[in-house]
Parts: C-alpha cells; structure tokens; sequence
C-alpha cells in the first residue's frame, strides 16, 4: 500500500493520478476513471474531480492508495 501525504484540505482525483504517474497525461486519467477503474472507499468512483481528503483509500488498477 502506498501512502500519500495531503499537503492541503483536499486533492482532485485526475491531479492525484498525474502526480502519482499512473496517468501519463490528464486526458489519460481522465479515461481511467471513466472506465470504472477507480474504486473509493470500496464504492466506485467516477467524479474525476472528486474531492480526495485524509483517511480515503483508493484502488487503482491493483494498487492501493490511503491518503494521510
């Protein structure tokens, strides 16, 4: 699982995945969470600009994510 550090209130989801490099561009994450590939919290997630605070743990195309 990897961790990563909130450094303000909230992260946007498409933002997350261009810093974490899963998505090379923001048109790619953008497809990424359009195809269901994103799950929040157990739930799925397709609001690319959902709004990603401390405590949420995502799976992201076999891998794990908890934001601190």
């Amino acid at each position: 699982m990897r961790e990563f550090q909130l450094s303000s209130e909230y992260i946007e989801l498409v933002k997350l995945l261009k810093l974490l490099r899963i998505a090379q561009t923001g048109g790619h994450a953008k497809i990424i969470v359009e195809d269901g590939e994103v799950v929040r919290n157990g739930e799925p997630e397709f609001r690319k600009r959902a709004k990603l605070v401390k405590g949420d743990v995502l799976e992201i195309m076999g891998e794990t994510i908890k934001i601190v």
